[in-house]
């Protein structure tokens, strides 16, 4: 095992513990979505430094500002300090600032990394993925249903036209399709 491979490793295991009780779906395993997500995207992205766009896809929720009161990516940084040097750790926290709907809303990265684990992110709200997220988010919160689905209409239906890379243009329109297809048929049931 070659040193990224081990640093993936660690940070796989290290966001664990955060996560350990979330069941809104900011868990593990949307990390690991995202993650995956990235590596293809960043596959079809020749110019992207892979151990950025991996690294700040796994810890790009430790200090999401719904679910932790940290500063200056603190959660992220404890991990990546003493592993990489500062100007890589400064990179990888830059993509993770540009990854928030939230917090950057209309505003494409600056980086190509950044534009990857974006797209990778949005990519794991939308589909039945996202579909599935939005309900445990909901019912985590205490959110009504008709809350959970306007949520659709503010955020999750414009992801597809904010995608930035090609890879990922191509992935949301079909993940896209099926959240139309689901809001049609919810919307026959409720009415």
């Amino acid at each position: 095992m070659n040193l990224y491979e081990s640093i993936i490793d660690q940070a796989v295991k290290y966001i664990e513990e955060p996560f350990r009780n979330n069941s809104g779906g900011h868990d593990t395993e949307h990390s690991l979505r995202v993650y995956r997500n990235a590596m293809l995207i960043a596959d079809n992205e020749p110019d992207s430094n892979c151990e950025i766009v991996a690294l700040a896809a796994l810890l790009h929720d430790v200090d999401d500002h719904k679910l932790f009161h940290t500063e200056n990516n603190e959660n992220a940084r404890v991990f990546l300090k003493n592993r990489l040097p500062e100007e890589r750790i400064d990179a990888i926290c830059s993509c993770i600032n540009a990854v928030s709907f939230s917090r950057n809303k209309g505003k494409a990265p600056d980086s190509i990394e950044g534009k990857i684990v974006q797209d990778a992110d949005r990519l794991d709200a939308i589909g039945a993925i996202g579909i599935a997220r939005t309900f445990a988010f909901g019912g985590e919160h205490g959110r009504p249903l008709r809350d959970s689905i306007q949520h659709f209409h503010n955020k999750l239906l414009l992801l597809k036209d904010l995608m930035n890379t090609e890879t990922g243009k191509l992935l949301a329109a079909e993940r896209h399709a099926f959240l139309e297809e689901f809001l049609r048929e919810l919307n026959d049931e409720l009415n």
